[in-house]
């Protein structure tokens, strides 16, 4: 049992100590890091004041004692592209070159608020954990953002994939806002000095979130062969939970990827979080309905929808009463004893005075708030003594004539179908209009969203190359400076106290069931209980004390002079005794021996 219980304490106290390993390395690195630098201004210190008397004594000083290492640290390197691509930018120039602010107004907005005068910068995340990644930063609250950049080239929608990534820290959180990009379509009069809302675009794709609802947007805007019309075709929601997306205030790689077969994906960190096809998952759907319904069609006056009728030739019992009511007196009821019938439930209250500035004449006659009785409090009740009631076993209520199926019944009336005018098929909705630029057209409520790393290209390789050597760099450095277990646990707690009360008793309990476990078993059991474990005859520990107690007194009385010849008689006595004892049992002995099955063979012979 004890081996049992050693083994518990020292798994329980491994586990104790794996989970608080990460947050006392932590320590002991920053403790470290702290004693270095003590350590380097002492001994500029000590250079600094002892030079003059180092060079009277000639005796040099002894080196300094060697650095603990410093702990790995990411090295940030610029993404290079490499492979077919049509954008990519970093934003490590720490310029906005090649990038064009918007001049514009929205139409349908209030001049306070129309123009496009949101801040953009170039620079670190606040709290980097890469020196040397800049992004671009949105830093306005509550202003129209809008900024723009040309493709090296056209994207032209054949035989080849669009995959377009970038990434995203909410570095601030998000209360309302949005942080998608649009592929503005290559059209004539593409002006990005004068990008707006209503600029014509391609695709739009990204988070975006308001109040409780979170969203990953993917639109595209389909053209209508036949009228030349454009309309915006939504995917599906995704099924994952985006929330921590938003709130976690870490870099996230949102991926759209749109192939020739009309199939996508949209990712996020790499990991699919939603995927379909265009012809089958998106809304409203690509090609209209074959046939629509007749809008000159109207339902006949005389058509009946109605299933059910009541019964026409239904009459209604001669002994139905209508009027009876659905509840009367009980007439089993009998008044309880010592009702007070005399006293009032309420009265008024006997303390009660009339305030100061009660006006008769405005407010009328004062009376006292009425209290209960207390005269009440001891009676079953008072006041006027009334039967309870209880239902009419002869109530039935209005009577009505039952349902029967209508013999006219025709259905539900819908308009007849017609073929649609405006019907066509397109089986390649993946053949897009092609696009020119990429663009942030956003209004948000909460300010230093950061942008980094954008890329467009026709080869999903290559833009998985260029997210290793960018995202990859960022979730590495995020990765090495994460807390330990008993940091993120008290961080936790700090937010939700109540959290505390789960900690302690996770740690209390199982050093109760220790303790308990350990200190605590069965009690040692007796001697006679002991001995009815086996089947081998033992002493009764009764007749052994008493055979004990016995040879005591023996022992006082052979002591004394007087009783030696008392002894002696008791010895001869004593000798006969087991001489006819020893004779009894050969007796015995000879009795079962005959009485044996393998003495019957001697007995005969």
């Amino acid at each position: 049992m004890h081996q049992k219980a050693l083994l518990f304490v020292l798994l329980a106290v491994g586990l104790l100590c794996l989970g608080l390993a990460p947050a006392c390395q932590a320590q002991d690195q920053n403790r470290d890091e702290d004693a270095d630098v003590e350590d380097d201004l002492d001994l500029d210190l000590d250079l600094a004041g002892t030079e003059d008397d180092d060079e009277l004594d000639g005796e040099e000083e002894a080196p300094p004692a060697p650095k603990a290492p410093a702990a790995p640290k990411v090295t940030y390197k610029a993404p290079e592209p490499m492979g077919e691509h049509f954008f990519a930018e970093s934003f490590d120039r720490g310029t906005l070159d090649g990038w064009v602010l918007s001049k514009a107004k929205k139409d349908d907005a209030d001049e306070e608020i129309a123009k496009y005068d949101g801040k953009w910068a170039v620079e670190e995340m606040k709290d980097t954990k890469l020196p040397g990644d800049k992004g671009l930063v949105l830093m306005s609250r509550a202003k129209h953002h809008a900024i723009s950049a040309p493709l090296l080239r056209p994207f032209t929608f054949d035989s080849m994939p669009l995959v377009i990534q970038y990434e995203v820290n909410f570095q601030s959180g998000i209360d309302c806002g949005g942080a998608y990009v649009k592929l503005l379509s290559e059209t004539p009069g593409l002006d990005l000095d004068q990008f707006v809302d209503k600029t014509a675009y391609t695709i739009m794709f990204g988070p975006d979130k308001c109040g409780e609802d979170y969203k990953l947007h993917f639109i595209f805007r389909h053209k209508n062969p036949k009228t030349g019309q454009y309309e915006e075709k939504h995917a599906k929601k995704p099924d994952a939970d985006l929330r921590s997306y938003f709130t976690d205030k870490k870099t996230h790689l949102y991926t759209l990827v749109v192939n020739a077969d009309n199939s996508f994906e949209v990712l996020v960190d790499q990991t699919v979080v939603n995927s379909g096809n265009l012809l089958k998952d998106m809304t409203p759907p690509v090609n209209p309905p074959a046939e629509i319904e007749d809008p000159d069609d109207h339902k006949p006056e005389d058509w009946d929808e109605r299933p059910k009728i009541q019964d026409p030739d239904a009459v209604k019992p001669e002994d139905w009463d209508e009027d009876a009511p659905a509840q009367i007196p009980d007439e089993d009821a009998v008044k309880p004893d010592g009702w007070l019938d005399d006293e009032a439930e309420y009265i008024g209250d006997p303390d009660a005075i009339k305030p100061d500035d009660w006006d008769e004449d405005m407010d009328g006659e004062w009376e006292a708030p009425q209290v209960p009785n207390p005269a009440c409090e001891s009676a079953p009740g008072c006041g006027p003594w009334k039967r309870p009631m209880i239902d009419n076993p002869s109530y039935k209520g209005k009577w009505k004539p039952p349902m029967v199926d209508n013999p006219n019944y025709q259905g539900i009336w819908k308009p007849r179908k017609i073929p649609n005018p405006d019907y066509f098929e397109d089986l390649q909705p993946f053949k897009m209009t092609p696009f020119s630029a990429l663009g942030l057209e956003l209004w948000s409520m909460t300010s230093d969203i950061f942008f980094d790393n954008f890329f467009i290209t026709n080869d999903r390789n290559t833009a998985e190359r260029w997210a290793a050597d960018s995202w990859g760099l960022k979730k590495a450095a995020e990765g090495a400076a994460e807390p330990g277990l008993a940091a993120q646990m008290l961080t936790a707690a700090e937010e939700r106290p109540w959290l505390w009360i789960v900690y302690v008793l996770t740690v209390a309990l199982p050093l109760v069931l220790i303790i308990v476990f350990c200190c605590t078993g069965k009690k040692k059991k007796t001697p006679a209980a002991e001995y009815k474990k086996t089947d081998e005859p033992q002493p009764d520990v009764k007749e052994e004390e008493e055979d004990e107690e016995k040879e005591d007194k023996d022992e006082e009385a052979k002591s004394s002079p007087a009783a030696e010849d008392k002894s002696d008689e008791e010895e001869a006595a004593a000798e006969e005794e087991e001489g006819e004892n020893e004779a009894t049992t050969e007796e015995k002995e000879d009795d079962i021996l005959r009485r044996s099955p393998r003495s019957r063979r001697l007995r005969k012979d």
